[in-house]
């Protein structure tokens, strides 16, 4: 169990995480909670979760080159 909650945190993009992170709210009550509205909504929220996987991406690669690392050069 341990080794699909790890691959599941380390490769869905860590979006609940950081929102947990932001929010102070535990990453896996964001999970439940996203899961449970994907359900009932007929996963629109998946949507959603790509936006900000996608934003949070972005970021990343935005604040690389802001700050560029002598491997960069």
């Amino acid at each position: 169990m341990n080794k699909i909650r790890y691959f599941v945190e380390k490769q869905a993009f860590g979006v609940c995480t950081r929102l947990g992170e932001m929010m102070n709210i535990s990453a896996s009550s964001i999970r439940l909670y996203f899961i449970y509205t994907s359900f009932l909504t007929l996963g629109s929220p998946v949507i959603i979760y790509l936006i900000l996987a996608f934003w949070m991406e972005m970021n990343k690669h935005l604040r690389r080159h802001a700050h560029p690392t002598i491997w960069d050069f």
